[in-house]
Parts: C-alpha cells; sequence; structure tokens
C-alpha cells in the first residue's frame, strides 16, 4: 500500500505541473470535455494523450485516461456485533478508458480492476479482478451547438437525478454498468432518454461479467431547466423485471413500475431537492405499491469565514404494512448510489423514516470539512430493514420496536489539485432498540482513508 500510496502522489505532482490548463473529470468520465485542447498548437505531454488527432478533420481524434483508488477501511463491530470483524481492510479500483471520435460515430472502451485485501470473504462487488466495464458505439444523427440526437448501444454507465434510483455505485469498489440501448435528445433547455437494459452482474474473476438474462431495466427520464419559479424539474418513469427477488414478506419474481417527479436547484445560497416516487406492479402473486418522499434544503453563509453550509435532509421510504396479506408496500430503491447514508453504506432506503442534518465547511481552497447526523426508524414494523442492494439484514416480523438508531459522520477532504485527492471519513453508529432486540446490538465504528488519482 505504502509504495502504491506514494506512487499516486508522485502522478498526481507529474499531471498536475504538466497540464496548461486544469482539467475537469466529470463523474461520468465519457462526458470529459477536451474540445479545449483543438486550438492548443504546443501541447504538454499530458494533453498530447488527453487529445490525440487523427487526420486533419478535428472531428477525427482520440483521448486516454483514467483513475485509480485506494481506501483503507477500519471497522469494529460490523454488521452491529453480527459478523465478525477484519483487522482492516484494503479496497483498490483500476479504471482505464480510450475514447475515439471519428465524425458522427462515437467509441468508449473501458477496463475495471477491484480488489480487495484483507476482507473476509469479500463480494463481487468489493472484488472483480479485471473485466470489460464499458464498451459502447454513439451515433449521431443531430450534433448542433444546441440541439442533440443521439443512439448509443452497449455496455455503458447510467446516472441520473440525485442518483437515489440510478447510479454508478461510485461509494462502492466496483462501480455498476448496463448492457444497454439508450436513446436521448437534448435541445436548448431540455433533454429526455428513453433506455431499455439488462443490469451488470458483476462475478469475482477476468472476463466474466456475462450478459445477465435475469434482470431488465428500462425507462424515461426528462429533464427541464429554467423553468419559472421551481428552476428545474425532472419527470421519469422506470420499469424492472427480476426473476427474483427477495422481501421480508415476498419471494419470487418481480415486476415493478416507478414514476417520480424532482424540483431541484443546485446553484446560489439557496439549494433544494424535493422528490416523490410511486411504485407498482407484481410479485408472485401480491401487489406492489410502493412509495417514498424525500426533502433537502440547505443555506451557504457566504459571507462568514468557511462559507459554512447548513443542510437539512428527510426522507419516509415506505415499507410492508402487514405480513401475510397479498400486498407489498415495500419500497426499491433499483440501483441507488451504493454509499447512500455513509461510506460503508450499513442501511439502504427501505421502510425507513430518516432526519438528517449537516454542515460543511470551505476552510480553503483545497480543504473541506463535513459532519452529519442520521436518526432511523423504521417507517412499518411489519417490515424489516435492507442494505442498499435490497438484501434483508433482518427480519421486522418478530419485534414492535420502531427506532433503528443514529449515525454521526465526519469527513475531511483535501483536494491536492485536480488530478489528486484524500479524504478521511469516520462514523459511529449507536444502535436503537430494534437493532439490540433482532441482534447483537453493538454500536458500529468505521474509518476510512481515501486517495484517488485521476488523468
Amino acid at each position: 500500500m505504502k509504495n502504491t500510496f506514494f506512487l499516486l502522489l508522485l502522478l498526481g505532482i507529474i499531471f498536475s505541473s504538466n497540464a496548461q490548463q486544469k482539467p475537469v473529470f466529470q463523474r461520468l468520465r465519457y462526458e470529459d470535455d477536451l474540445t479545449y485542447l483543438k486550438a492548443d498548437s504546443i501541447k504538454t505531454l499530458y494533453e498530447r494523450i488527453k487529445y490525440i488527432p487523427l487526420g486533419k478533420n478535428d472531428k477525427y481524434y482520440a483521448s486516454i485516461g483514467g483513475e485509480a483508488r485506494l481506501q483503507y477501511t477500519y471497522t469494529v463491530n460490523n454488521k452491529w456485533g453480527d459478523e465478525a470483524d477484519d483487522d482492516g481492510y484494503l479496497l483498490s479500483r483500476y479504471l482505464f478508458h480510450a475514447n475515439v471520435q471519428l465524425g458522427i460515430f462515437r467509441t468508449f472502451f473501458e477496463l475495471q480492476s477491484s480488489l480487495a485485501n484483507g476482507k473476509t470473504d469479500p463480494s463481487p462487488v468489493d472484488e472483480n479482478q479485471l473485466d470489460i466495464h464499458q464498451a459502447f458505439l454513439d451515433i449521431d444523427f443531430i450534433k448542433e451547438e444546441n440541439e442533440q440526437l443521439t443512439l448509443r448501444s452497449g455496455r455503458q454507465e447510467m446516472m441520473y437525478g440525485s442518483q437515489r434510483l440510478i447510479a454508478v455505485r461510485e461509494g462502492p469498489n466496483s462501480r455498476l454498468a448496463f448492457d444497454a440501448v439508450k436513446l436521448f435528445y437534448k435541445k436548448n433547455n431540455w433533454q429526455s432518454d428513453a433506455f431499455f437494459t439488462h443490469p451488470i452482474a458483476n462475478k469475482q474473476g477476468t472476463f466474466n461479467d456475462s450478459f445477465n438474462e435475469n434482470a431488465k431495466f428500462w425507462g424515461s427520464y426528462t429533464v427541464i431547466h429554467k423553468v419559472p419559479f421551481i428552476q428545474n424539474i425532472d419527470l421519469y418513469y422506470l420499469g424492472l423485471w427480476k426473476s427474483r427477488s427477495v422481501f421480508d414478506d415476498a419471494i419470487g419474481e418481480e415486476n415493478r413500475q416507478s414514476i417520480g417527479t424532482r424540483i431541484w436547484k443546485n446553484k446560489g445560497t439557496w439549494k433544494y431537492d424535493f422528490e416523490g416516487v410511486y411504485q407498482f406492479g407484481n410479485i408472485n402473486q401480491k401487489t406492489i405499491s410502493g412509495w417514498t418522499l424525500s426533502s433537502f434544503a440547505c443555506y451557504t453563509f457566504e459571507n462568514i469565514k468557511y462559507t459554512p453550509e447548513i443542510g437539512l435532509k428527510t426522507e419516509i421510504i415506505s415499507g410492508d404494512k402487514s405480513s401475510g396479506d397479498a400486498h407489498l408496500q415495500t419500497f426499491n430503491p433499483l440501483y441507488p448510489r451504493g454509499a447512500y447514508f455513509g461510506l460503508v453504506a450499513l442501511i439502504g432506503p427501505s421502510n425507513l423514516i430518516d432526519v438528517h442534518p449537516s454542515i460543511n465547511f470551505s476552510l480553503s481552497e483545497k480543504w473541506a470539512l463535513g459532519i452529519d447526523y442520521d436518526i432511523f426508524w423504521r417507517q412499518t414494523l411489519s417490515d424489516g430493514i435492507y442494505a442498499p442492494n435490497m438484501q434483508l439484514l433482518y427480519s421486522g416480523k418478530d419485534t414492535t420496536e420502531r427506532f433503528i438508531g443514529s449515525q454521526l459522520i465526519s469527513n475531511v477532504n483535501y483536494d491536492m489539485n485536480n488530478h489528486l485527492g484524500f479524504t478521511l471519513e469516520t462514523g459511529w453508529f449507536n444502535a436503537g432498540s430494534f437493532l439490540k432486540e433482532v441482534g447483537s446490538g453493538k454500536d458500529y465504528f468505521y474509518a476510512a482513508l481515501t486517495a484517488q488519482f485521476k488523468f
């Protein structure tokens, strides 16, 4: 770990000193914009690999890039004392991509390697030695300054909205991709996507993440900007089919539809994000009726030292009302960001009431500090609690305790430059009456140090 750490540090310094203009890395790396390099007649070594002309036409070029992430985690009382503790484990993730633009055609190819050292019985989300993570082809039918119509087919990452329902799973070690066909149209202040996919089921090993026949995911997602009064609005429909799903009161083939909307503003002193989703469908002769309402608002004090940002997030996420009947009200978060309530992601967004105040400080251009506090209750007493991947952690059938517990998290971020950053996150989960009744109910603690290098 020590040698790899110093290598990342050295690469971060070298790449930063060789860039004439600071690069901006997108969360979806295929959205990195390198067009500013077209006009540069003299490029540094780094800029030469970011923009490789393929002829005299400036619409023909290639680019390479990637990232490496090391994350050391130490935990106490795994699963609140019901699983054996590791002495500490190291997760490492390596991504390498190549992008080729040939006029109206564009290909993007990316490899991913995720390794887990020191972790007892790692899952495929922790360890997937080497596989093709993305490989897709774009065809641009329209590509103007204010209008674009593109068909994308192949293995690809997808991310929408606040990542409550569709995300790349950045927090865990292996990011998520989909075998998909997607058509998206942009014009002026709005964009609309339609897609049909098979989500990838990661497998440990090398080049063995095959086509997943056990899950289908489809839908449409529209974003409209500059809406009077509300600023931005998302409207979406999402469909999910899985050959087998497991809930506290239902097991079997799941067919679930979701309709939702999101109103948001992410600029200025006031920011907000309000979202509502309703789900319907069926699972093993039970009818589905799930829902969630979430709100987030924060205010930034720009004229106070360290520009503190105070926020409050609340969520109500439905659980099953009654065990043994013909209905299932448990909300399914579909494919959310893995680190939903903190980096280690103990609890997923199902059958929850959550109150979450937070405060963040910009200590300098490079340093930031964040503190947040979560309080969790079960939304219904008949349902259990779930992990972010919808694995049932504890059944709720034999207890009437509602209070799950509270969680305090702090994180310190240091961005050395645009290429290299470090994060130290610590978390303490104070187990509540529900966890003490269904399991050991011990308080949980973790600390994680992350180093991430991008180029």
